[in-house]
């Protein structure tokens, strides 16, 4: 079976002019070196396409794969993750993780959120800021969270994410809403731990990887897994394995929200527990970082006990049992 690998790598955008936090979701030469080395050991044949530049180039010539694995991330706009997929639906070439319609939708976690509310799964209070004459608007009570409604990576959760006045929820709207040219999420402070559960599977046959908890060391910054304590988890962070009745329950919820999204093949469900104890999913990853040793998803099933081959084996067999149905 032959394999396309689709992918965004980080350097390559540096090298345009792109900066830093811009090209945070990207991915390293390492961690595309991981995955192809993966699929060849599970008995695959690769071939590495690239951005979407680079699959418009390749189709264009006539090639053609039996499967995608596709993990780019995209540059620009809602539907920046859902456009390869979308492409390769064009050309009736299936790949891995969800479909465009899923990718878009869980990228706009205002969206997201709302979708969830009618599932009956459990998420904050939330307001949604789409101009500086919103943050008026606003009617949560104090502390609040905001962070830009469509970045992955943690990107836009600051040390000041955290918001007890309307002077911090006015600042720091403005200043999210002129940097990052997008809505911002306001939603009610979740005080409690916060754990990030992995799915694999699809549909019915979809199960639970496990479930960390993710503890902020005392040198990290406060409140959140910001963009600074995800960059540098090893040093500012301190993931653990948990299973206890919280930690289940939470896991119950994720796998829901994997379901009821219509999530393929596998996703990360970032949960937080509220001023109660109550979990409360923040957001969905169906299209989670990969890198063996810095990414969250292996990270887990490494304290699972799940080596990173047998969380392969288990994408391509949901994978592959799709496309051949």
């Amino acid at each position: 079976m032959k394999i396309g690998i689709t992918y965004d790598l980080r350097q390559a955008y540096l090298d345009e002019g792109y900066g830093e936090e811009e090209t945070a979701e990207f991915d390293r030469p390492d961690t595309i070196d991981s995955i192809e080395r993966t699929l060849q050991e599970l008995g695959y044949e690769t071939d590495r396409i690239g951005n979407i530049r680079q699959l418009v180039a390749r189709l264009a010539k006539g090639d053609r794969w039996d499967l995608v694995f596709n993990i780019a991330e995209g540059l620009k706009g809602f539907g920046r993750e859902a456009q390869i997929p979308a492409l390769l639906e064009a050309y009736n070439i299936p790949c891995t993780f969800s479909d465009p319609m899923v990718l878009a939708l869980s990228l706009h976690k205002g969206m997201t959120k709302r979708v969830l509310r009618d599932a009956g799964l459990p998420t904050a209070d939330f307001a949604i800021v789409e101009t500086e004459e919103d943050i008026d608007k606003v009617n949560l009570e104090y502390p609040l969270f905001a962070k830009p409604i469509a970045e992955g990576t943690a990107k836009g959760v600051t040390n000041v994410s955290k918001l007890h006045n309307y002077n911090e929820l006015n600042t720091v709207c403005r200043n999210l809403l002129k940097k990052y040219k997008q809505p911002v999420l306001v939603e009610t402070f979740l005080p409690g731990r916060e754990v990030t559960v992995g799915i694999v599977g699809t549909g019915k046959k979809a199960k639970v990887l496990g479930v960390v908890e993710v503890i902020l060391k005392e040198n990290a910054e406060a409140h959140a897994y910001t963009y600074v304590n995800k960059e540098n988890c090893e040093e500012l962070t301190i993931i653990r394995l948990v299973d206890d009745a919280q930690a289940q329950k939470a896991a119950k919820i994720a796998l829901g929200a994997h379901i009821a999204l219509n999530c393929r093949d596998t996703s990360r469900v970032d949960i937080r527990e509220d001023v109660h104890g109550e979990p409360m999913i923040m957001e969905i990853n169906p299209l989670p970082g990969l890198h063996p040793a810095h990414s969250d998803l292996p990270i887990l099933c490494t304290l699972a006990g799940i080596p990173y081959k047998e969380l392969f084996k288990e994408i391509m067999l949901s994978a592959v049992t799709r496309v051949n149905q």
